[in-house]
Protein backbone atom coordinates (compact mmCIF):
# COMPACT_ATOMS: atom_id res chain seq x y z
CA UNK A 1 0.00 0.00 0.00
CA UNK A 2 1.39 3.66 -0.70
CA UNK A 3 1.35 5.84 2.71
CA UNK A 4 0.50 9.54 2.11
CA UNK A 5 2.28 11.96 4.35
CA UNK A 6 0.54 15.07 3.24
CA UNK A 7 -1.46 15.15 6.51
CA UNK A 8 1.88 15.19 8.36
CA UNK A 9 3.66 17.65 6.33
CA UNK A 10 0.33 20.27 6.52
CA UNK A 11 0.37 19.58 10.28
CA UNK A 12 4.52 20.10 11.01
CA UNK A 13 3.32 23.58 9.10
CA UNK A 14 0.14 24.78 10.50
CA UNK A 15 -1.74 24.48 6.95
CA UNK A 16 -5.28 24.32 6.78
CA UNK A 17 -6.73 22.16 3.14
CA UNK A 18 -7.73 25.46 2.31
CA UNK A 19 -4.77 27.41 2.57
CA UNK A 20 -2.24 24.19 0.02
CA UNK A 21 -5.12 24.41 -2.30
CA UNK A 22 -5.15 28.24 -2.83
CA UNK A 23 -1.50 28.19 -2.75
CA UNK A 24 -0.72 25.02 -5.31
CA UNK A 25 -3.79 25.72 -7.50
CA UNK A 26 -4.77 22.05 -6.94
CA UNK A 27 -8.73 21.37 -6.70
CA UNK A 28 -9.50 21.35 -2.78
CA UNK A 29 -11.02 17.84 -3.43
CA UNK A 30 -7.51 16.51 -4.58
CA UNK A 31 -5.94 17.35 -1.68
CA UNK A 32 -8.64 16.22 0.84
CA UNK A 33 -8.61 12.95 -0.36
CA UNK A 34 -4.42 12.89 -0.22
CA UNK A 35 -4.61 14.04 3.53
CA UNK A 36 -7.21 11.46 4.10
CA UNK A 37 -5.42 8.87 2.23
CA UNK A 38 -8.60 8.05 0.37
CA UNK A 39 -6.98 8.59 -2.89
CA UNK A 40 -7.15 5.91 -5.66
CA UNK A 41 -4.75 7.62 -7.85
CA UNK A 42 -2.86 11.39 -8.25
CA UNK A 43 -2.30 12.74 -11.21
CA UNK A 44 2.05 13.53 -11.55
CA UNK A 45 1.00 17.56 -11.83
CA UNK A 46 -0.45 17.48 -8.07
CA UNK A 47 2.47 15.25 -6.87
CA UNK A 48 4.87 17.72 -8.47
CA UNK A 49 2.90 21.07 -6.91
CA UNK A 50 2.69 19.15 -3.85
CA UNK A 51 6.48 18.39 -3.70
CA UNK A 52 7.51 22.22 -4.47
CA UNK A 53 5.58 23.67 -2.50
CA UNK A 54 6.57 21.56 0.19
CA UNK A 55 10.20 21.89 -1.00
CA UNK A 56 10.34 17.95 -0.64
CA UNK A 57 10.92 14.98 -2.56
CA UNK A 58 8.06 12.62 -3.89
CA UNK A 59 9.81 9.73 -0.99
CA UNK A 60 9.09 12.33 1.56
CA UNK A 61 5.30 12.39 0.31
CA UNK A 62 4.74 8.97 -0.66
CA UNK A 63 5.92 5.57 1.10
CA UNK A 64 5.46 2.64 -0.12
CA UNK A 65 4.60 0.12 2.87
CA UNK A 66 4.41 -3.71 2.13
CA UNK A 67 0.59 -5.29 2.73
CA UNK A 68 0.47 -8.05 4.90
CA UNK A 69 0.06 -10.98 3.24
Amino acid sequence: MIKCHLSRLMGERKLKISDVARDTGLHRNTITLLYQETATRVDLDAVNALCKYFSVGVADLFEYVPDDA
